[in-house]
């Protein structure tokens, strides 16, 4: 009777422990469906950041007596200093009883890398257009990237109370780009709305009063769905496994990275693995610590489960794009691709004369290690080092891209040399060069279309589609090679007297459309080392435009100035006025200088030809000869002319 009597009890025992184990996972079931993870897509400067920091105010994320700052994704100093988005960040609000999933992404084509990495670990997307511009470049681009991933978009007319707003129209031009990118029918079946990002209203209707962004917040909790829990995206009683899609250095607990847990659940303290997208192994780990953005704060975490959006420490090598899993885990979670740079710079160590007055970082080693660190967070960055180990090459999507990493390294003391843009050239399957061919999208003023569809022309650009966009200005679309745009920026500004807007995103590779003739005026290289004097820099005005100011210093071979005609020429700028004993009236006469013409680092790299350089240093940009002798120049110059 006693042995029966144990049976009935451990009979019991066992159903009441599969019950709560049962009860365990549906509650964390339940926890899972209450998440919605999203991330916020759309072209530069269409409010993503702006609409970000209404959604976090009006989640009850700061005091209502909180001084909060505009735009407070952007929490580098470059993007403040820029208005644009570099980083994709992710965050967290709780908006009654669901936590919504944040990422905010960069809406420059240069940073697209960032987009197409974070687009796997998100379950839906708000894409924002601007109610006067519509969409534009990087608009079909992180669009065509979501619908492909089979994601269903929500679309928001976003800054309806511009004067020149056109929200219906703009509307039915979304549509059509869904249509236009292989939209599947629930996917052109999406729900939109209108709002204003800046004062933190959206509503379904423009005739419903302006009042707050619960319809976001209502439509994100029922048209996204949940983690799929029980489907293959995200189990819950499955071994842990997680996505890395991006990597950051922290001071204080080292190498992190971020990513949606696909299944089962991590903790702090647990031993994990990490495996590339091949199923290797790369390295054993103990998970240290665990961190959710909730806000613009960092809190800790004991564990994490299926769907969330967390922050892992304790590895020292896996990187993005590896699987993060339990030890039994064999097959790595597929990555999205990404795709190819497009542009190239060779980064030299500085040997100019100056070399050393202001940074601390000089050496290639130091250099190397600096650029290879960027590559491996950068997943669009691509860099190789040359066989004499002197220089290093560094492909990207754009000039903007490349330009803030050479800027945050000035930063951080280092002193370099950088060479001119270059393409990244393909051969095709029938032994054909290709060539990177971009989409460009111009806003300009009727007068100014004539000069732009001239000068486009000369770049080698064909004319897709030409329309007038109202209120006296036109829209022209041109299919144009990368070459044929470097530099262009800044003769597109002048020929519109800054009023044109210019926005291209990559398209594909195509055959080479040929040579490209480009004119830019010789310039004046400096013949003497020492301190430019301002003697000698009034008798040079006249032989063009001058880069640099009184007391600046120079050295042979460095670019001081635009010459007025299309040779270079060889000056001296530190001549001083010779002294006399005979006085004249005219003899101490004061000297006028023009304001010397100053460049941003991107409107240099423009600037330069093959045979210069940029300098690079914490204190100054300067342009000079890749070669600084002079006598070996002109020899250089004479036997390229032989060859020719």
């Amino acid at each position: 009777m006693s042995i029966f009597f144990i049976k009935i009890v451990l009979i019991l025992l066992k159903i009441a422990k599969n019950g709560i184990i049962y009860t365990r996972f549906m509650q964390k079931k339940a926890k899972n469906m209450k998440i919605r993870n999203i991330a916020i897509i759309a072209h530069v400067d269409h409010g993503k950041t702006t609409l970000v920091d209404n959604m976090l105010k009006q989640a009850g994320t700061f005091r209502e007596n909180e001084r909060v700052e505009d735009r407070v994704m952007d929490s580098g100093d470059i993007e403040r200093e820029r208005g644009i988005t570099i980083s994709a960040k992710p965050t967290s609000i709780q908006w009654g009883e669901y936590k919504i999933n944040i990422v905010d992404t960069p809406g420059h084509a240069d940073f697209g890398g960032e987009v197409e990495r974070i687009l796997s670990m998100v379950d839906g997307v708000v894409l924002l257009v601007d109610a006067a511009e519509g969409p534009l470049p990087q608009t079909k681009f992180v669009l065509g990237k979501a619908l492909k991933l089979g994601l269903r978009p929500i679309v928001c007319i976003n800054k309806v109370d511009r004067s020149d707003a056109r929200p219906d129209e703009v509307l039915t031009e979304t549509f059509d780009l869904f249509d236009k990118l292989g939209a599947t029918d629930s996917q052109l079946d999406f729900p939109y709305l209108y709002s204003v990002g800046r004062d933190g209203w959206a509503v379904r209707n423009l005739s419903d009063e302006h009042k707050d962004l619960t319809p976001l917040f209502q439509l994100i909790v029922d048209h996204v769905p949940a983690p799929d829990c029980n489907g293959e995206r995200c189990q819950i009683d499955a071994p842990f496994s997680m996505l890395a899609t991006t990597l950051e250095a922290d001071p204080y607990v080292g190498r992190i990275l971020t990513g949606k847990v696909e299944s089962g659940t991590v903790r702090v303290g647990q031993s994990v693995k990490a495996i590339n997208m091949r199923g290797e192994f790369i390295e054993n780990a103990k998970i240290t610590k665990i961190i959710e953005h909730r806000g613009v704060e960092k809190i800790s975490r004991d564990s994490a489960s299926a769907g969330d959006i967390v922050v892992v420490a304790g590895f020292s090598k896996a990187t993005v794009a590896d699987t993060l899993c339990d030890p039994s885990v064999t097959t790595p979670i597929p990555a999205m691709p990404i795709d190819p740079p497009t542009l190239t710079m060779t980064f030299f160590v500085n040997t100019s004369p100056l070399a050393g007055k202001s940074g601390k970082k000089l050496t290639s080693r130091m250099i190397g290690e600096r650029l290879f660190r960027e590559a491996e967070t950068n997943i669009a960055l691509r860099v190789t080092q040359s066989a004499n180990n002197e220089s290093f090459e560094v492909s990207g999507r754009g000039e903007l891209q490349l330009g803030i990493l050479i800027e945050t390294m000035r930063r951080e003391g280092f002193e370099l040399s950088v060479s001119r843009p270059r393409v990244v050239m393909q051969t095709g399957p029938n032994g054909k060069k290709l060539e990177p061919i971009e989409e460009v999208v111009i806003d300009v003023d009727d007068e100014f279309s004539g000069v732009v569809i001239e000068k486009m022309t000369k770049r080698k650009a064909t004319i897709t589609e030409m329309k007038a966009s109202g209120a006296g200005k036109t829209r022209i679309v041109f299919s144009a090679p990368s070459r044929g745009l470097i530099g262009y920026l800044s003769e597109f500004r002048t020929d519109t007297r800054g009023t044109g807007i210019m926005n291209r995103v990559f398209d594909k590779y195509d055959e080479y459309r040929g040579p490209i003739t480009q004119y830019r005026p010789g310039v004046l290289v400096s013949m003497e080392n020492g301190s430019a004097a301002t003697y000698a820099l009034h008798n040079l005005e006249p032989r063009g435009t001058l880069f640099i100011g009184p007391q600046t210093e120079v050295y042979s071979g460095m670019i001081i100035g635009e010459h007025s005609k299309e040779n270079d020429i060889e000056v001296n700028p530190v001549k001083g006025k010779q002294l006399t004993n005979v006085r004249s009236v005219t003899a101490d006469e004061k000297l006028f200088l023009a304001p010397p013409r100053k460049m941003s680092l991107e409107e240099a790299l423009s600037y330069i030809q093959d045979d210069e350089l940029v300098e690079v240093t914490p204190a100054t940009i300067r342009l000079r000869k890749k070669e600084l002798d002079s006598g070996k120049r002109k020899k250089a110059y004479r036997y390229a002319e032989s060859e020719d």
